[in-house]
């Protein structure tokens, strides 16, 4: 039997069924959903084209990975003065999290919009 994880690139969510299997293509579109706005969902021309939902939900992605590695870079200076010490670290913390999911959803975004491209990984030996 053949792995999900032998036939598909690193960095693939678990979400997502592998490129060929029934209904791939629906759980790409879900889960491409689920990383932009609610709102995103009223637009039909992204229902139409997945790999312009991909686009867009690449760019959302990106942006909010660099507000978290802003915030990350900024939080100690900007509310030292504000918050307690073990605020401002629980803060570093949680955007050290988040910027590892959204990296982490970023590879997947990428890899998914290769498929729907039509792209196919092949593992190297």
């Amino acid at each position: 039997m053949v792995r999900a994880d032998d036939v598909v690139p690193p960095g693939w969510p678990e979400e997502v069924r592998p490129p060929g299997a029934p209904d791939w293509e629906r759980t790409a579109v879900a889960w491409l959903f689920d990383l932009v706005p609610p709102d995103y969902r009223a637009h039909e021309v992204l229902r139409r084209y997945p790999v312009l939902l991909a686009r867009f939900a690449g760019d959302h992605v990106a942006a909010g990975l660099e507000a978290a590695r802003k915030g990350w870079r900024t939080v100690r200076v900007e509310l030292a003065d504000q918050l307690p010490a073990d605020a401002i670290e629980a803060a570093v913390a949680a955007y050290e999290r988040e910027g590892a999911r959204l990296a982490a959803a970023a590879r997947g975004v990428e890899v998914v919009a290769g498929a729907l491209r039509g792209e196919r990984w092949v593992p190297r030996l």
